[in-house]
């Protein structure tokens, strides 16, 4: 079949956050990105501050407002700190637009095109679930260091789309991998449908509360993917057990529905999560159990164990090769947002033989947090 609302990948994700300029300096020194770009007072942006963070293919944006009453500061009353904008790089936003909203999608932002010095840059936005948007984003035609209204950092003005630039690799993420969705009880099956219906996806994977459970709480998640298989969207609802889970807590403290981890592909997950614990970031931890007899599960696997398990890096392995998988704690005070780093070596799974000690530790933090 024809793929309706064919798309080339993740162009950024937002986030709105209640300080934009200290959250910068987190994700500088602890995850190794670098500021690209920005809007703000300086540039003519009288409503909000934003700062763009790159890391190989990898953009983040950081967004705050400047006054009390904008929709991003209300946004940040209700969530905290959290993902605004899915935005997906396509060949043309316009037709996106017009597909999606054809086949059910909730309009949020009409086609719009606006230039500068650099060319054009188009977009048009979705709703998703919870105050989530998805954004189409088409920079074919556009060249400067990320979209009009912004402009460089200092030793970042060539660092526009069309400019054949060297992208900065920072301590080794280099791609979105996938970003997880949680939804309440119940509205895991319509939105499985929305983007299956509205965008053409179509389901990977799909695990039930016999595959994520403990003694205590479980999770039902489905993965959809679009056509290319680039762009992968799990999206979890939680499940009946005798305590809360994982996601109830998430929609407790981020009161709705919203994206929860975003995880990020490296190539030397070793070298990768050395880099982030140094530099302060936090990882849940499984027990040292977890490692004996850990070849005699998975197979023989190219990196060394001692050092896997002395990072806490777990593995897993399906018909198609393994995975190596790790977990920040979240990365605000409200449980809500957290990162996973992966590795893939074949395998196109999410690590299911993992999800008995990983969930076993979120438990543990929940616990530590009076949640559980």
């Amino acid at each position: 079949m024809e793929d309706f609302l064919p798309i080339k990948g993740t162009d950024h994700v937002e986030f709105y956050v209640g300080n934009a300029r200290q959250a910068v300096h987190y994700y500088r020194t602890g995850f190794g990105y670098a500021n690209t770009a920005y809007s703000g007072l300086e540039t003519g942006n009288r409503a909000a501050a934003s700062y763009v963070l790159e890391q190989g293919k990898i953009r983040l944006v950081l967004t705050t407002s400047l006054t009390p009453d904008h929709a991003i500061a209300r946004h940040v009353h209700l969530h905290g700190d959290g993902v605004a904008v899915i935005a997906l790089a396509v060949p043309d936003a316009e037709k996106s637009y017009y597909e999606a909203t054809k086949r059910g999608a909730t309009g949020a932002i009409p086609f719009t095109e606006v230039t500068d010095a650099y060319g054009a840059f188009r977009y048009a936005a979705i709703r998703a679930y919870g105050d989530t948007l998805i954004k189409f984003v088409d920079r074919s035609d556009y060249r400067g260091v990320f979209a009009p209204g912004y402009q460089a950092r200092p030793g970042f003005e060539e660092w526009g789309e069309g400019n054949g630039r060297t992208r900065h690799t920072g301590y080794g993420l280099a791609h979105i991998d996938h970003i997880v969705g949680n939804v309440e009880l119940g509205a895991m099956n319509r939105w499985v449908d929305f983007f299956a219906h509205t965008m053409g996806f179509s389901q990977l994977l799909h695990f039930d509360d016999k595959d994520i459970s403990t003694e205590y709480s479980a999770l039902m998640s489905k993965v959809m993917q679009d056509g290319s298989g680039k762009v992968k969207f799990p999206i979890n609802e939680p499940a009946e057990g005798k305590k809360k889970s994982q996601i109830q807590e998430y929609l407790d403290y981020y009161l709705g529905p919203g994206a929860q981890h975003i995880a990020c592909s490296t190539s030397d997950i070793i070298a990768t999560v050395t880099h982030l614990r140094e530099n302060g970031i936090e990882f849940l931890r499984v027990p040292p159990t977890y490692y004996e007899l850990l070849e005699a599960r998975v197979g023989k696997i190219n990196e060394p164990i001692d050092k896997l398990a002395e990072l806490g890096i777990l593995i897993d392995r399906d018909e198609e090769g393994y995975l190596l998988q790790i977990f920040t704690r979240p990365v605000q005070d409200r449980p809500t947002v957290f990162y996973e780093i992966i590795e893939r070596h074949g395998s196109r799974g999410f690590g299911k033989g993992n999800f008995q000690a990983l969930f076993e530790s979120i438990e543990r933090e929940q616990a530590l947090r009076g949640n559980l």
